[in-house]
């Protein structure tokens, strides 16, 4: 059986955000087993799993990403959306647009210290939806 539906995020601001609790608190009803597919329908962000419990990862995600592709390079040709834009469509791209996490007993089966995260690029990149499909 397939199950699908949209979820709306609210504006985040640029970072690393764990979205965890939203995307549970909008799922509809989960089978006994199965797979939760998650896409975000934007090309300047992305999804990822990873570590729910210290703020300090987040952190060290945005300082790494912005010093591997830095804003305002003189090289970037698709410019005209502003500096925060093209490096937002290249993180994208590294990291992804969607995770995939097992379903147990009707629980979404994370690891203990995962959560999923809004990886948001742009400055003001406005609400994004996310597209689910559950596989039972």
């Amino acid at each position: 059986m397939v199950t699908q539906f949209q979820i709306t995020l609210p504006n985040y601001r640029r970072g690393y955000h764990l979205i965890t609790g939203t995307i549970m608190q909008s799922l509809p009803e989960l089978p006994e087993s199965g797979l939760l597919h998650l896409m975000i329908q934007h090309t300047s962000a992305a999804l990822s799993i990873n570590e729910n419990a210290d703020p300090a990862v987040r952190n060290d995600f945005e300082y790494v990403f912005d010093k591997l592709i830095p804003e305002r390079d003189p090289n970037y040709t698709h410019d005209t959306e502003g500096a925060d834009d093209m490096p937002a469509h290249i993180k994208a791209s590294m990291i992804g647009p969607s995770v995939t996490i097992p379903i147990t007993n009707h629980k979404l089966n994370l690891g203990t210290w995962q959560g999923i995260y809004l990886c948001e690029f742009r400055n003001y990149g406005g609400r994004r939806n996310i597209f689910g499909t559950i596989l039972s």
